[in-house]
């Protein structure tokens, strides 16, 4: 029992009283991993049989510190009796003792994501379904959503408001892969991740005598992250404790920002009403940060109406105030940050991974990098990879070295069936094996396979065909064409853009984002280029040069050397650093563009960036610039309204308006430096259109592709069209401002250009 006297008064309370249910609010960093980890100890010390106890976690490798820490309070064996360990994991234990209560074999198999994409695929295959509507991760994830919910394939067929949606989405067969998914899984006695709380929450609703056995076995139940929890995981823990009532459950209302998995902040607002006996407990001292940070964060977090109240405090030294780096563009807040970390490290006398650059998307990841390498600073992207190294960013550079390259075989195979053209792997063995005997390139089999080989039939001689002909077309402008057209052009042309600009989860917006970046990388090497000859045009062949000795693994530090640590607020969770860069606070980066109009979303953006600022331990820099690239246009950015947010007590702002002298564009970046000169920035404004017969059209008319006039920011695109009237909505990208989201039935758009 003498472990207790380790804790303070607030964790010593949540640790010992262990009977009623107990809700334990623990702010960032006050110590909640070490309150679970005590409490069962000391449930352990009093002679609580360790198989009465169930402790549930959200990854592996939380649960297995748990274990050996309590296994250090207490005995290795006792431990091993433990129920600890994810839901997943927990519950595929259950379903392997009663799986004879579904049908299901004790060995049943557990498909990953990958097991369940290609199933998905032979279904749509088998259906007869156009593979490019119906895309494999769209209807698994539309199929996740409703598991996660616990809605069966039976419940999906018959929810009015779900095939309307479908319908709508023009998917409405999504219904019938569905029940062939659910059908061929269970014929096959396999179970997917998802089925795992499905199939629990069925075991324990369709069973009274099973639920009654383990209601009788767990007595006390305890919850790691409960803010997290989704719908299924909150009914099985619900259905568990009401026997004996003894839950716990840790987490932080402050700290939930994992909506788009389903996650529920319900769950834990809520549980005050689940259990109105509860005993609340709140780990309110901090740790980690300076009382600053800690203050600094308070002011934000307190801005958000669906929270439960708490004062998060340190006694620790006051610290340094929050930074504001105002930056010029973007470019230059890259150096800037990687500039700071230099003059830090040399200041403090500390190692690289003292670090963390932090940021809202993935697509960021690209500037920051660049800049540490021009810095020579090592790094690594935490949680992602490098922005050169991800899957849609070599996609789209195996078709610029196409257009530079014909006898590339290596981005022939990559792309040749990318986007989906009908060309499959028996094809791709076909044209290697013609290419391999003659011993030619696959681009000399492509130009006429005929005489290579007698195998391909007329079908697959028209699709190999067209094929060839997209590729000599970008061949034949790549020598006469600026890079940045070409590029776009490409991305275009290939519909690899449209793939994920009209699905709105977050895996396809981060791609989107991503190849926007990157079209962004080459209109800024463009641009320095010419800053010896302006009249010089920069072709593909030149930015692939400089994207390759960019991307040399030989410039990359070893593993075992500090790095600093580049991630998004995301993959941050949990960690902690003494210095912490937070970079592109702007609006509609952050908060994004999609959640700015919804409270709710709203809110989750703010616990989000609660997040990022709870992760320093001794100083928090943050910045944002002026203008940034957006699908290669400069468009003018405001400094992110969670800025202002902050009770200014707790923050350093920059001069109002006046930063150092900002970079051209057209200056050597490697070389740049901030001047000492000091400048007053002007802000832009959108393009105005006063045209006296300026007559809109019907909102009805507006179709994705056309170009339209708007009298706020004069030409732009429609990149797609959503919603029903009156809802209708339409994203415009406008040559002055960049992308915007317009209510149609308020935005008054005249047609320039159809389709």
């Amino acid at each position: 029992m003498n472990f207790l006297a380790e804790l303070n008064d607030v964790q010593r309370q949540a640790a010992e009283n262990i009977d009623g249910p107990s809700l334990v609010i623990a702010g960032a960093g006050s110590g909640k991993t070490r309150v679970l980890t005590y409490r069962i100890a000391h449930l352990l010390s009093i002679g609580v049989p360790a198989r009465e106890i169930m402790a549930l976690t959200f990854t592996n490798k939380a649960a297995r510190e748990m274990k050996e820490r309590i296994a250090r309070l207490t005995d290795d064996q006792t431990v091993r009796y433990l129920w600890m360990g994810t839901f997943h994991s927990i519950f595929a234990r259950i379903l392997r003792r009663e799986s004879e209560a579904l049908g299901y074999p004790s060995s049943f198999t557990i498909y990953d994501m990958d097991d369940s994409k290609s199933m998905i695929r032979t279904i749509i295959k088998d259906l007869k379904l156009d593979d490019q509507i119906y895309k494999t991760n769209d209807v698994l994830r539309r199929i996740s959503s409703a598991k996660n919910n616990l809605i069966s394939a039976e419940q999906y067929a018959a929810m009015a408001e779900i095939q309307s949606q479908d319908l709508s989405a023009k998917k409405p067969a999504i219904t019938d892969i569905y029940k062939a998914y659910s059908t061929r899984c269970f014929k096959s006695g396999v179970m997917d991740f998802d089925d795992l709380l499905v199939k629990t929450n069925i075991l324990l609703r369709d069973h009274s005598n099973i639920l009654e056995r383990y209601q009788k076995q767990f007595k006390y139940l305890l919850v790691d992250e409960y803010q997290d929890t989704n719908y299924a995981q909150y009914l099985i823990v619900k259905k568990l404790a009401e026997l004996h009532n003894n839950i716990c459950v840790v987490g932080d209302d402050s700290q939930s920002i994992y909506s788009f998995r389903g996650a529920k902040i319900e769950n834990i607002l809520n549980f005050r009403n689940d259990y109105p006996e509860y005993k609340i407990y709140k780990l309110e001292q901090n740790y980690r940060s300076t009382q600053n940070i800690v203050d600094a964060a308070n002011s934000l977090i307190a801005k958000n109406k669906d929270r439960i109240p708490k004062e998060v405090w340190s006694e620790k030294e006051p610290g340094d105030k929050v930074k504001i780096i105002e930056a010029h563009t973007d470019q230059e807040e890259g150096y800037l940050i990687a500039n700071g970390i230099n003059q830090i490290r040399l200041q403090k006398r500390v190692d690289y991974n003292a670090f963390a650059i932090l940021y809202r998307t993935n697509a960021q990841s690209r500037i920051l990098e660049e800049a540490c390498r021009k810095q020579n600073i090592p790094y690594r992207v935490f949680g992602s990879i490098s922005f050169y190294q991800r899957k849609e960013i070599k996609d789209a550079l195996a078709y610029f070295r196409l257009s530079v390259n014909l006898n590339d075989d290596e981005s022939i195979r990559r792309v040749i069936n990318y986007p989906t053209r009908g060309i499959g792997k028996t094809t791709l063995e076909k044209l290697s094996m013609s290419a391999f005997e003659a011993g030619v390139s696959l681009w000399s089999v492509l130009n006429d396979p005929e005489s290579f080989s007698s195998k391909f039939n007329k079908g697959t001689l028209s699709k190999l065909a067209g094929f060839k002909t997209v590729i000599s077309h970008f061949h034949k402008r790549q020598s006469g064409e600026e890079a940045f057209d070409l590029g776009q052009d490409i991305l275009t042309k290939t519909s690899i853009l449209q793939e994920f600009a009209y699905d709105r989860t977050p895996e396809s917006l981060s791609k989107y984002e991503n190849l926007q970046e990157l079209l962004n990388g080459i209109r800024e090497f463009a641009e320095d280029e010419k800053k010896h000859n302006p009249e010089t045009e920069i072709h593909m062949e030149q930015y692939l040069e400089n994207i390759a000795l960019l991307t040399d693994q030989d410039t990359k530090a070893q593993d075992d050397k500090p790095k600093v640590s580049l991630m998004t607020i995301h993959a941050s969770k949990g960690l902690e650093f003494p210095y912490v860069h937070i970079a592109g606070m702007e609006e509609e980066l952050f908060p994004s563009q999609f959640s700015a109009s919804s409270g709710k979303e709203l809110q989750e953006e703010r616990r989000l960036f609660y997040v990022a600022l709870t992760r320093a331990m001794e100083t928090v820099i943050i910045s944002y610039a002026q203008t940034r690239y957006r699908w290669g246009s400069l468009v003018n950015c405001r400094r992110s309204r969670f800025i202002q947010e902050i009770n200014s007590r707790f923050v350093d702002l920059p001069e109002t308006s006046i930063i150092q002298k900002k970079p051209s564009r057209q200056d050597n970046r490697s070389n740049w430096k901030p001047s000492r000169n000091l400048v007053r920035i002007q802000e832009a404004k959108p393009n105005e259109t006063n045209t006296p017969d300026f007559k809109p059209d019907s909102p009805d008319q507006m179709q994705a592709g056309m170009t339209v006039l708007y009298a706020r920011f004069g030409e732009g695109k429609i990149l797609k069209i959503e919603g029903d009237n009156p809802n209708r909505k339409a994203t415009v990208f406008f040559k002055s401002s960049g992308q915007k989201q317009l209510l149609l039935k308020f935005a008054k758009l005249k047609i320039l250009k159809q389709q």
